[in-house]
C-alpha cells in the first residue's frame, strides 16, 4: 500500500488542562485534526472517573492542575490500566518516564501539537520516531527489549 493512510492506534483522546484557553485549543486543534476527544476536564476526579468509564487511546495531560492535583497520580492510574499517557507541561516531572509515553515542553504550537500525538502513535506501534525539540519520548522495560 504505497499511498494508503497509514494505521492509527491513538483515535481517542483524553485532555486534562486546568488552563482554560489551552484546554480550549487542545481540544479544537485535536478535533480539527481528525482525533475523537472523549472529554477534556481540569480536576483529577473528573479524569479518574473518565479514564473509569471511556475507552482512551491517549491522555493529554498536564502534570500540575487545579487544587493542588497533578496529573502524576493520573499517570499512574492510567498506566495500571494500559493507557498512555503524554505529559504536555511547562513544569517537567523527574520521573515521568516511569509513568508516561512522553512529555511535550510548553508552550507549543498547533502544529507541534499534531506532530507530538503522531509521533506517540508511532512510537506506540514501536516504529522508530526520531522527537522534535520540545518533545521527550519515554521506552519502558518491555520496549528496550
Amino acid at each position: 500500500m504505497l499511498f494508503g493512510k497509514r494505521k492509527q492506534i491513538v483515535k481517542r483522546i483524553l485532555i486534562v488542562e486546568d488552563e482554560p484557553l489551552t484546554a480550549f485549543d487542545n481540544e479544537n486543534f485535536l478535533g480539527d485534526a481528525g482525533y475523537e476527544i472523549v472529554a477534556t476536564v481540569d480536576d483529577l476526579d473528573e479524569a479518574l472517573d473518565v479514564l473509569k468509564r471511556e475507552q482512551i487511546d491517549l491522555i493529554l495531560s498536564d502534570v500540575r492542575l487545579r487544587k493542588q492535583q497533578t496529573g502524576i497520580e493520573l499517570a499512574k492510574e492510567a498506566k495500571k490500566r494500559g493507557v498512555p499517557t503524554l505529559f504536555a507541561t511547562g513544569h517537567p516531572y523527574p520521573g515521568a518516564a516511569e509513568i508516561a509515553v512522553g512529555c511535550l515542553t510548553k508552550p507549543y504550537s498547533e502544529r507541534q501539537l499534531c506532530k507530538a500525538i503522531e509521533a506517540v502513535d508511532k512510537h506506540l506501534q514501536r516504529q522508530k520516531v526520531k522527537p522534535f525539540k520540545g518533545l521527550e519520548l519515554f521506552l519502558h522495560d518491555d520496549e528496550q527489549k
